[in-house]
């Protein structure tokens, strides 16, 4: 006699929604993953935020085939209402074509090309210093190292999406050398921050890389003081961040010029918090190694004038990433609360802009400027990116959902434009600020 199958409603799914009692379901059939939290490889907050519901569309979107096999161990029953969208169908069916086609297994060469480009201006940069005391060098310098941090940052980013190293330890190694030790940034702050922001792309208070208070803001809703569910802390609209928000169109380019301080502090903070955190002590070793050599270069500079120079120009290079990650997102759709599994297709578009560029521009955008090509297939090698953007942008024609994709001037006029209207929003949202009519007339037509 065949065993009885135990059948389980969405409703009754939907309840089991929280750190110590946590229900997903997948392709139908119900898993009960509540001792599975603490050792996700993803972190905590995909599966807390994306509890109780059916992540099908997710689950595929970051995991390989080969990780079906261990879900067995957490299966409890059956969706009895299991329903899938034409959207999420499609979805699917393009994951199972690129598959097939080993798009994921295929990686080209560009990690060759990035890592030789890497040693190359990381040795430029140090001869230069070194070995010639002309200002104008060392300004070029301090240029090549913000570059170097750039292409750095690429690499980090797409190995902790997919293994771009030949085995997961020499992946591993890759992140601790490329964030850590050549970047300053913790790769781990990195990846519990930017899957967190995958999952609930442009959530208000889902999505860390949204929750900038006080100092930028994309929606006036945020000026509701929000709590931050990623952070567990109240983003409190005061006097403060009502003035800094309402020049921020002003502020946004310096702003992002100076962002690395805020990623230094961020990647101490976690690696000496007690939140749990795989490879501490290597992260920390990395850390060191990189104060080691970038204060040994700033102190082999001659003055203190060249030392500031070197700093805030390698700063200011590097923040083009900063933008280009802004680019993306701050002018998208934006909405409040957690992200639901069973529009995955749907809210990836909406939140995500393309960047158009030549063929030539891709080492500048290291992938990103195909931000929707990219939150839909995050496992995808980035070489792979241009040669699937018609399949996407067809996928969204279908079914009604747009696909933004504007030039980087654009995106960035278009960014501007939102943190204007924001800026003028948070002006008005309590009592109105002194006037200087002199700056209100410029600010008007800014």
């Amino acid at each position: 006699m065949a065993e009885k199958k135990n059948y389980i409603t969405s409703e009754e799914l939907s309840k089991h929604n929280k750190p110590g009692d946590l229900w997903i379901s997948i392709q139908g059939k119900v898993y009960n993953v509540t001792n599975w939290l603490k050792d996700h490889p993803g972190g905590d907050a995909p599966l807390l935020n994306l509890a109780g519901q059916d992540v099908t569309d997710a689950f595929v979107a970051f995991h390989p085939g080969t990780a079906w096999k261990h879900l067995d161990q957490f299966f409890i029953g059956h969706l009895q209402d299991y329903t899938v969208s034409e959207v999420s169908k499609d979805y699917r069916r393009l994951v199972s074509e690129f598959s097939r086609s080993g798009l994921f297994e295929k990686k080209g060469h560009w990690i060759c090309f990035s890592v030789c480009s890497i040693v190359s201006l990381f040795s430029v940069c140090v001869m230069g210093i070194k070995c010639s005391d002309s200002f104008w060098l060392h300004f070029f310098c301090a240029a090549l190292l913000g570059l170097l941090w750039m292409q750095c940052g690429f690499i980090g980013h797409d190995s902790g999406h997919y293994q771009v190293m030949m085995s997961p330890w020499l992946n591993s190694i890759a992140q601790i050398v490329t964030g850590n030790c050549f970047t300053g940034i913790s790769i781990g702050w990195w990846k519990w921050t930017h899957t967190a922001h995958h999952i609930a792309v442009n959530s208000l208070d889902f999505d860390p890389d949204l929750q900038h208070i006080p100092f930028l803001a994309v929606s006036s809703t945020i000026f509701n003081s929000l709590t931050s569910k990623f952070y567990g802390r109240k983003m409190t609209f005061d006097a403060a961040a009502r003035f800094l928000i309402s020049y921020q169109h002003w502020s946004f380019y310096p702003v992002m010029a100076v962002a690395r301080v805020n990623l230094f502090a961020q990647s101490f903070l976690l690696l000496l918090s007690s939140r749990p955190l795989q490879n501490r002590r290597k992260e920390l070793l990395g850390l060191l190694v990189f104060w080691m050599w970038y204060s040994y270069l700033i102190a082999s500079l001659p003055n203190w004038v060249e030392r500031v120079m070197f700093v805030l120009v390698s700063f200011a290079v590097s923040g083009i990433q900063h933008v280009q990650f802004c680019l993306n997102h701050f002018s998208a759709h934006v909405y409040v609360g957690p992200p639901r599994a069973n529009d995955w297709f749907e809210k990836q578009t909406k939140g995500s802009i393309d960047i158009a560029c030549s063929t030539w521009m891709d080492w500048f955008h290291g992938g990103l400027q195909f931000q929707v090509e990219h939150h839909l297939f995050p496992r995808l090698p980035r070489c792979h990116l241009r040669k699937i953007s018609p399949f996407v942008k067809e996928l969204c024609k279908k079914h009604n959902l747009p696909y933004v994709s504007v030039s980087f001037w654009e995106a960035n006029k278009l960014t501007i434009r939102t943190l204007r209207a924001a800026a003028l929003q948070a002006r008005d949202f309590a009592s109105p600020m002194p006037k200087n009519l002199l700056w209100e007339a410029v600010n008007t037509h800014g």
